[in-house]
């Protein structure tokens, strides 16, 4: 299954530096957009499409006239998102936790209520647990560690830093797996932890893409099998001992969000001509592309896709 996920992020990669630079950074702008969208949507928050691409934009030096102004909110996490798979070659610090929690919550509250940013939880109002249902029929999923043992687990993050060729038969994407696991089930913030997690798991398989470039997006594939990640996590987390299903379920996960990737890259790319990507390409606006393609369907070059379906589509006319 290892193998099968590493060569789905060699051809994924392979394919993309055929695209030339103005493309490949349109497909880097659509996976990040939609790793950050689809990171909210697993925690039921929702958060403004349109403003999560025009801050994903202007960071990755993209020019976002016309898009919609980004909030404060989406701008830290953006930039949160960023700063982890940007500087995937430096070692993962407490204080780098820290500061990614601060942006998630850069007023100190997490809907109505008074977090601690930027701090561990300290447990005073219980200790920290995953519960579902309605008064008199809560049902207990998971209870975190004590709080007393969190500064041991994050002071000690060598494990994560450890080089790949100082660890014995851990290939980066198992380790990926790990890493998820490992901070999901220590839960140490008071909220957050669920993109928290996200956003370690995007710097690991930074590593094993060994680019700091995100084409495709973990969190998405995770989004359609929700109810089988919680599932598997509450399963592996109650198991002290075996991890083995949660590996494959992630590396499974992996596969299938690298395959719908590459999916999307022949579909926008090297699929049937369209007018948006027409834009992409020559750097025009959608008028003056819709212009261009309607010309050369009256000099007889293009034709309309018979197989267009509700997005018109255009292929050569042979």
């Amino acid at each position: 299954m290892v193998s099968r996920v590493r060569i789905l992020q060699g051809r994924l990669l392979g394919k993309l530096l055929t695209l030339g630079f103005e493309l490949n950074v349109k497909a880097q702008l659509d996976a990040v957009t939609l790793e950050i969208v689809k990171t909210s949507e697993i925690e039921g928050e929702s958060l403004n499409n349109e403003q999560v691409r025009s801050s994903v934009a202007r960071h990755l030096g993209i020019d976002n006239k016309g898009m919609l102004t980004a909030t404060r909110e989406i701008d830290a996490v953006v930039e949160m998102m960023l700063n982890a798979t940007y500087h995937y070659q430096q070692p993962l610090l407490l204080d780098d936790l820290l500061g990614w929690h601060r942006a998630l919550f850069p007023d100190g509250y997490s809907g109505l209520y008074r977090i601690k940013a930027g701090s561990m939880r300290d447990d005073s109002q219980g200790p920290m647990q995953v519960v579902s249902g309605g008064y008199g029929h809560e049902q207990t999923h998971f209870v975190a560690s004590s709080a007393d043992r969190l500064s041991d687990e994050l002071d000690n993050l060598s494990w994560f830093n450890t080089l790949p060729n100082e660890q014995e038969n851990i290939d980066l994407v198992i380790k990926a797996g790990i890493a998820h696991l490992w901070f999901v089930t220590i839960h140490p913030f008071d909220d957050g932890n669920g993109r928290l997690t996200r956003a370690i798991t995007e710097r690991a398989l930074a590593q094993s893409d060994d680019s700091a470039q995100r084409f495709y997006s973990m969190s998405a594939q995770i989004l359609k099998q929700r109810n089988d990640y919680y599932k598997i996590l509450e399963r592996t987390q109650k198991d002290d001992t075996d991890i083995t299903d949660w590996l494959c379920w992630f590396l499974q996960t992996l596969e299938q969000a690298l395959i719908a990737a590459q999916n999307n890259l022949l579909t926008d790319f090297y699929g049937k001509l369209a007018t948006k990507k027409w834009s992409v390409m020559t750097k025009c606006s959608i008028d003056t592309a819709l212009r261009d393609i309607n010309d050369l369907i009256e000099k007889g070059m293009l034709k309309k896709s018979e197989a267009s379906g509700r997005s018109m589509s255009y292929e050569v006319a042979l």
